[in-house]
């Protein structure tokens, strides 16, 4: 049973690395076509970034507005945690808006994985900090 969880921890592991390389394909590549992608710390439209994506499509525009609207100086994911289908990732990440404002927060993101490939995500992050990092009028 180690080898599973080994497998599912490097299918993760790997995904956050091709995003610290910015290879949107590469994450793409490791989920499957009914993704279920769940960013819902936004409780505004003014949070480009968070809302329900499903299918790789929807998850590529999700990557778009992520490298318009976020600037991460740090982005951490220090540990992997995996029990059955499920893989925990948890980490840190500082960022600015494209107006300066800047929010940092721990996060823990839980990826959903089903024959080597991500089924479901969701993080669960700092929404205040996020919420008022992205609030209208904001200012730095």
């Amino acid at each position: 049973m180690v080898r599973v969880y080994e497998t599912r921890s490097k299918v993760v592991q790997d995904a956050y690395a091709a995003f610290g390389r910015g290879d949107v394909q590469g994450i793409l590549d490791r989920l499957d076509d009914g993704i279920v992608w769940k960013a819902v710390y936004g409780a505004g439209p003014h949070v480009p970034t968070a809302g329900e994506r499903r299918g790789k499509v929807q998850v590529g525009e999700f990557f778009k507005q992520v490298a318009q609207n976020v600037n991460f100086s740090r982005f951490e994911p220090k540990e992997f945690i995996a029990s059955g289908d499920k893989v925990v990732a948890l980490g840190h990440y500082t960022a600015t808006t494209p107006i300066g404002k800047a929010f940092d927060s721990d996060f823990a993101m839980v990826f959903t994985l089903r024959n080597g490939r991500v089924t479901d995500f969701q993080e669960f992050t700092d929404s205040a900090a996020v919420n008022a990092a992205y609030a209208v009028g904001a200012t730095v």
